[in-house]
């Protein structure tokens, strides 16, 4: 029996598990995933789960509940030795162990791309994870609770005031719903003002949502100036120390939120602590067929996609596969379809799909899409993207979730209560149970 081993649990690494499930004969191979957290995000998901508009457990598929054929191990790989077929598996509590494989399925997928700017790394939340946000959200909520008590002043500002650094997809989709929400919450806090709301986008290029053409990322900018964001073009953040953003056109402000979509770096286990080939950019190198190698020289029983893959576009000649989950699920389904004809001694295929275009929400009835020269803007755009996600997202069971949450939302609004305590759950614990000592028990009982 060949044991094969698939080194992260994303798009490309469900995928490839649930198809093997599938497609592999009892006997024949068994399947084990690896992957710091058991289910997998729906990363598309992830601006409506910080609007409110999805729950946070809707955007996330358990690996347990829909690979029941697939050995999951809760832990990070941390080094891949590819020459001894073996991996280093580093679970969240306890020693590192070693897993042994006969095929490796590299899907580790990319990290958040984190720059040295002081302040960063103490106040900014990243969206890259459900547990990301639920915090953006609950942060937004809980700032609205805690301004409406304040009189006008610079701590009722700054609670007041978000800060998004990233105009990429990820950046702009969750500024533009976190927007969305706020605007909404005004007249639940009569308290609150449209014009106390500071909203600032900071991309470091000229243009927003690269992915999109000149003109349509411009109307998005002017889309989101009318709503009374600031957006900052050609421009970084130079510190966010204790929430005190200082960017480098010039621009300063106090900000109780600080979400962080700069980009993504490779993984460390595949940039660094692997025997496999990579490139430059610290992607695992791979041919057209997944197989990780060049068309001259093959790794025997190796493979890879996903964000950490540098697969090359067939549809767009000399160019790699846009790191989306439109290129991801698609590569894990191959993968399961090519690795099971290999082991049975069949050719692969070569992954070719051309893109079906980019959608993006800008907040509730507001989108933009474009495929080729075609741009669709509003709520059409909007439509079709929750359209597109609904039938993307993994498993039925999901899809009627989300669709049920749409409904409740469209009939009674979006829930506005705030978890934030969830962080923390000992405190309400260790307040409330705490009762004053008792000097004198005779007087208390009379």
């Amino acid at each position: 029996m060949q044991r094969i081993l698939i080194v992260g649990g994303g798009y490309a690494g469900f995928y490839a598990a649930r198809g093997l499930e599938r497609r592999l004969r009892a006997g024949e191979a068994s399947v084990t995933v690896v992957d710091p957290r058991p289910y997998l995000t729906y990363q598309p998901f992830l601006p409506e789960v910080l609007a409110g508009s999805i729950e946070a457990r809707h955007a996330a598929v358990s690996m347990r509940g829909h690979l029941r054929r697939t050995k999951v191990i809760a832990g990070r790989v941390r080094l891949i030795d590819h020459a001894r077929r073996t991996a280093v598996v580093q679970p969240p509590d306890g020693a590192e162990f070693s897993v042994d494989y006969d095929v490796i399925v590299v899907t580790a997928g990319a990290v958040t791309r984190r720059l040295p700017v002081p302040g960063i790394a103490e106040q900014a939340i990243g969206l890259k994870h459900v547990e990301e946000a639920v915090a953006i959200r609950d942060r937004m909520l809980t700032s609205f609770d805690r301004a409406a008590a304040l009189p006008p002043g610079p701590i009722r500002r700054k609670l007041l005031t978000v800060a998004f650094v990233g105009g990429g997809f990820s950046g702009v989709e969750g500024f533009g719903e976190l927007l969305s929400l706020a605007s909404s919450l005004l007249k639940r806090y009569p308290e609150i003002s449209a014009s106390e709301l500071r909203f600032h986008l900071v991309q470091a290029t000229d243009r927003i949502l690269p992915e999109v053409s000149v003109d349509a990322g411009r109307w998005v900018v002017r889309s989101l100036e009318r709503r009374g964001a600031v957006v900052h073009l050609n421009c970084t953040v130079q510190s966010a120390v204790d929430g005190a953003v200082q960017l480098t056109d010039g621009s300063s402000f106090d900000a109780e939120l600080i979400v962080w979509t700069a980009g993504n770096d490779a993984n460390p286990v595949v940039s660094k602590h692997t025997d496999l080939p990579i490139n430059s950019r610290g992607l695992v190198v791979v041919r057209p067929d997944l197989r990780i190698g060049t068309e001259t020289e093959v790794v025997p029983a190796a493979w890879a996609a996903g964000d950490d893959a540098a697969v090359p576009d067939l549809a767009v000649p000399g160019a790699f596969t846009v790191p989306n989950a439109q290129h991801a699920f698609r590569q894990g389904k191959l993968l399961a379809r090519n690795i099971a004809a290999a082991l049975r001694g069949r050719p692969s295929k070569r992954y070719r799909h051309p893109s079906l275009g980019s959608v993006a929400t800008l907040g509730l009835g507001r989108g933009v899409f474009q495929y080729k020269k075609i741009t669709i803007k509003g709520p059409v755009a909007w439509l079709m993207h929750r359209g597109y996600h609904v039938l993307a997202v993994p498993t039925w069971e999901r899809k009627v979730r989300v669709l049920a949450v749409w409904l409740t939302a469209a009939l009674f609004g979006r829930d506005i209560v705030s978890l934030a305590a969830v962080e923390h759950p000992r405190d309400a614990f260790l307040r409330d149970g705490s009762a004053p000592a008792v000097t004198n028990r005779a007087s208390v009982l009379s």
